[in-house]
């Protein structure tokens, strides 16, 4: 009987990761992170892609973009609540935009600004987020 060495890599769960963004600097960047921390990562660049990304997909964590002028963010986070099982929310806004977007803020399970999500960004993209924080 051989004794069988087990990778601990090869159990590493990468998380599936949904990101509403259309901010090229945003998408690239978090691309780019994704690669480094085994993530998989899809975008959704308009509100008119959720839906079908969303079709026959299962996701570990949604990322959502809360500074693009004219997104119907209403519409945005009603779809993402529809998921079964839910789909934890973290989405990302900026001090200037703070107050415009603290309607939403409420629907998402965390809501920090592009600072910290930078900062945070494979770690999030490793490890998802925890539930119910804001900053």
């Amino acid at each position: 009987m051989t004794d069988q060495i087990r990778d601990p890599a090869s159990e590493i769960r990468h998380l599936k990761v949904l990101v509403v963004c259309k901010d090229l600097f945003f998408t690239a960047r978090i691309g780019e992170t994704a690669k480094l921390t085994g993530a998989a990562v899809e975008f959704v660049r308009s509100p008119g892609e959720l839906e079908p990304k969303l079709s026959g997909a299962s996701f570990d964590l949604a990322i959502v973009d809360l500074t693009t002028q004219a997104w119907d963010y209403d519409a945005i986070l009603a779809t993402l609540k529809t998921v079964v099982p839910p789909l934890p929310i973290l989405a990302f806004t900026t001090h200037v935009l703070a107050k415009t977007t603290q309607p939403y803020h409420s629907r998402c399970d965390r809501v920090v600004t592009k600072e910290t999500f930078t900062q945070e960004l494979p770690e999030i993209l490793k490890n998802g987020i925890t539930r119910n924080l804001t900053c």
